[in-house]
């Protein structure tokens, strides 16, 4: 039957109006007066609505909304919101200081995006993360545009069957129910764009979601010009069927260069959250081609000097491989637009450039596109480096060109509504907007321990009832007998000591380490003097078995009778659950394999909210630890075998546990607060504000790749793109004759031993065959040895030409001070002299 559908929104009266232009926008996601505006027109109905405010509005009765609009206080209330609202998002903001004119932009690509719960287009982590960028880039006025993917089903909805088996629903989200609109081109027509996918050409609609003043468009191929195959490619994220992921990566990236193009959006700046977005740089190469009129190799020295690649994930079977068969018809389109073949387009993705049928690495493709490659912790930098050291051969480990930027988390998000009232009352009511501040930052320890301790009492309370809520809901979807359903209104004591575990249930992640010693576990849940309880929540993806059994495992220990009331799972992790959680517990459990944490932002959100970490030394922990602001279990070792590791590990937890956590949360005189507790408690406050937010996150990204990828942009395509144009040249030139080069060698003038402060004096003859002095670096690498054959921490210095042997050979020479005693190992090597990407081209480099 054939349908035809229409929407009836309610008449907003005209002192009201504002309110359909704020529904319309996510800023009042993370602007709690704006949230108190909504509650305080319906509270049930709000929670009804799932805090939808554009569902909620339909909801409310006119006569209520009449009442509204002549209600002073009300008004007043909806003044002061819009006030901000013209102030945060509409006004225009100065961007002179940074080198993006008007149009351009930074184009910031990511497979998810987590906003907002009622917005269901993010799985875990990685979108939060991008949803936090977003809201810091619109508080900081920065000139950014999102690119991502309109899912109709999103990440599935998570149940545990009778067996306490993980079950996944999909239910279908109405567009009608999220606040977008058409993307138009400058002409104001409606925006499609069409690419190539495996199985022929994919269109996709362009949406818009207006995120504070940043927008993020997404892609929608579930339109009827698409048949139903390719209609399916947006309806879910992270689908295991190879094609079905390949298209969705080909329209995300290709599809969403294509839209900003058609809208006249210039991206100067491309950011890749992530290997799924890599495609995009093929498609600026050609668009680069196109605009500057530029041939191929000048266009790959512009593009990657002028994009930034962040990786999340620290296992290689995270990132999506294709097989050349797979990507080849995806790829044929782009060939002529190129000026290349599809084997050379693929070769930019295989890991060994140019073998036939390598499959195509998303992740190095990313690597290869992007000379500002960073992963998301200090110590997430150094496994990547590790990681992907061979796409660099014969560069030592440390000088692999990946960095870190640690992520940050959007404080005001996350933040409970009553640590955001003692906020406003000690740091002034735009705290948010500079956190970072260091008076800000101090100004926690002038708040009360009293007030603290009631406001965090009230989160865990909260906690504790919605706990209740949604055991009950779960047993009677199981249809449990009415005796079960009525104790599980009492699960949770709300004045225990309740720790918290919730992430992703995959078996690195470990969540069964608690477990090790089911005894020893009780018996911190039976003390009756100082009771413990324990609440779980997590989803295991799909196809893993592995993570479902662990959820099984833990809800079958978890349902004995003697512990129902002080352990839980609770179903369906989402962003909702996970506020009540970072913000109502007063442990945040985390107990990773090292170093499989890339970070874990959820111990961010737990520490802002005054919740104290207790985590292996991994991701973020090893940057945040120190003993005032939480415990650390171990001191960062690794171990080759992980039973061992687990064994040793889960016994430190309990330790801790035992030791250190339960006597700290007790130890109170006469009844007063847990003064060392709520110390704690500032701490780790003061430290995630201070380090660990979203502002200082995007000002690191702003700072450290934004600026100077623009600047080296406007540097390389000036003068008709002269000093591109020239390095593609000089990169010619090398790349055919760098196999000329040879190394003698290197000599010192006495044998040693040496002593502190005295000089090494060494030099080396070099063969440079065509190549000039002048084109090449001489350096010295020397340090501590390590091993027979490595250094524990390599440095250069520049060796300087002494003379000119004839043929092409020259005598290089260096002196160095010993400045400390020990034994120490040196040789020599020569790079490509040059900017940063020259220095750092896989394969130019040759050692003695």
């Amino acid at each position: 039957m054939s349908m035809q559908t229409f929407q009836v929104f309610p008449t907003i009266p005209e002192p009201l109006a504002f309110l359909e232009k704020l529904v319309r926008n996510m800023w009042w996601s993370w602007k709690p007066d704006a949230k108190d505006l909504f509650r305080r027109i319906n509270p049930r109905l709000w929670d009804e609505s799932g805090q939808n405010p554009l569902v909620f509005l339909t909801l409310i009765p006119q006569a209520r909304l009449e009442k509204l609009a002549i209600d002073d206080s009300f008004l007043a209330h909806l003044k002061r919101v819009q006030g901000h609202f013209t102030e945060r998002v509409l006004s225009p903001v100065d961007r002179s200081r940074w080198p993006f004119f008007e149009n351009e932009t930074v184009a910031y690509f990511s497979m998810e995006f987590g906003i907002h719960e009622s917005i269901p287009l993010f799985a875990g982590g990685l979108g939060v993360l991008a949803g936090d960028h977003l809201k810091a880039a619109s508080n900081m006025g920065l000139p950014l545009t999102a690119v991502g993917l309109l899912y109709r089903e999103g990440y599935f909805r998570q149940f545990l069957d009778a067996e306490f088996w993980q079950q996944e629903e999909y239910p279908e989200t109405d567009l009608y129910r999220l606040p977008l609109e058409r993307a138009q081109d400058p002409a104001g027509n409606e925006l499609r764009v069409t690419v190539s996918g495996p199985d022929g050409p994919i269109h996709a609609d362009v949406w818009q979601l207006n995120v504070g003043r940043i927008r993020l468009f997404l892609l929608d191929a579930n339109i009827l010009q698409n048949a139903q195959p390719v209609r399916d490619i947006t309806a879910r994220l992270y689908t295991g069927d190879g094609r079905v992921r390949l298209s969705q990566e080909i329209l995300l990236g290709i599809g969403g260069m294509q839209a900003l193009s058609k809208m006249g959006i210039f991206p100067k700046v491309v950011h890749m959250n992530e290997g799924h977005s890599a495609f995009s740089s093929i498609e600026r190469v050609a668009q680069t081609m196109e605009r500057f009129g530029v041939d191929l190799s000048t266009a790959l020295e512009i593009v990657p000097r002028s994009t930034i690649f962040t990786t999340h994930t620290p296992v290689p079977a995270g990132h999506d491989e294709f097989p050349v068969d797979l990507v080849r018809p995806v790829l044929k389109p782009l060939a002529p637009r190129l000026g290349a073949t599809v084997e050379e387009i693929l070769s930019l993705g295989q890991p060994n450039a140019g073998t036939a049928e390598e499959p195509m690495s998303m992740f190095v493709l990313g690597l290869r596109m992007a000379e500002h490659c960073n992963g998301v912790s200090r110590l997430h930098g150094q496994v990547a480096r590790k990681m992907w050291s061979y796409v660099w051969p014969n560069r030592n480990v440390e000088e692999v060109p990946i960095s870190h930027v640690t992520n940050g988390i959007h404080v005001s998000t996350f933040i409970s509504d009553e640590f955001s009232r003692l906020f406003d009352r000690y740091m002034g009511p735009e705290w948010y907007m500079s956190s970072r501040r260091p008076e800000n930052i101090r100004r926690i320890d002038d708040i009360y321990e009293e007030d603290l301790w009631r406001a965090h009492e009230m989160n865990r309370a909260r906690l504790v009832r919605l706990c209740r809520e949604q055991m009950s809901l779960q047993y009677a979807r199981r249809n449990a007998p009415r005796s079960i359903i009525e104790e599980a209104e009492t699960v949770l004591d709300p004045e225990a000591l309740t720790i918290a575990f919730a992430r992703r249930f995959a078996t690195y992640k470990r969540a069964d380490l608690i477990l090790a010693d089911p005894e020893r576990f009780e018996a911190l849940m039976d003390n009756r003097e100082f009771p413990v309880q324990f609440i779980f929540a997590g989803k295991a993806h799909p196809r893993d078995n592995e993570g479902k059994a662990l959820i099984q495992r833990l809800v079958t220990f978890a349902r004995q009778p003697h512990l129902r009331n002080r352990i839980i799972f609770i179903e369906d992790y989402d962003m909702a659950l996970a506020r009540y959680l970072v913000q109502g517990a007063d442990v945040w459990l985390n107990t990773p394999r090292r170093p499989f944490e890339a970070c874990g932002t959820s111990g961010m959100k737990a520490a802002v909210n005054g919740v104290l970490n207790l985590s292996i030394l991994d991701g973020w922990w090893c940057e945040g630890y120190s003993k005032e602001v939480g415990w650390a279990i171990g001191r960062g070792e690794e171990y080759p075998d992980s039973s061992y590791q687990d064994a040793v590990e889960s016994q430190a937890l309990y330790n801790i546990l035992e030791n250190d956590v339960i006597p700290t949360f007790y130890d109170r005189k006469n009844g007063d607060s847990p003064n060392r507790w709520i110390r704690m408690m500032k701490a780790s406050m003061k430290l995630a504000m201070a380090d660990f937010c979203s502002l200082r996150m995007a000002a690191d990204y702003l700072n450290r790749f934004y600026v100077p990828a623009a600047e080296r942009f406007d540097d390389l395509v000036a003068e008709n793109s002269a000093e591109a144009r020239q390095i593609a040249v000089q990169m010619k030139r090398l790349r055919s004759a760098w196999k000329q080069i040879e190394i003698a060698p290197p000599e010192r003038e006495k044998r040693g031993p040496y002593r502190v402060g005295e000089q090494l004096r060494i030099s080396i003859r070099v063969a440079l065959g065509e190549l000039h002095p002048d084109e090449v670096v001489v350096e010295l690498y020397y340090g501590l040895l390590k091993t027979v054959d490595s250094l524990r921490e390599g440095r250069t210095k520049r060796m300087s030409v002494e003379e000119d042997l004839g043929g092409g050979r020259y005598l290089y020479g260096c002196s160095v001070t010993c400045d400390v005693s020990g034994r120490f190992g040196f040789t020599a090597r020569v790079t490509p002299e040059g900017d940063h990407r020259i220095r750092t081209t896989p394969h130019l480099v040759t050692w003695a």
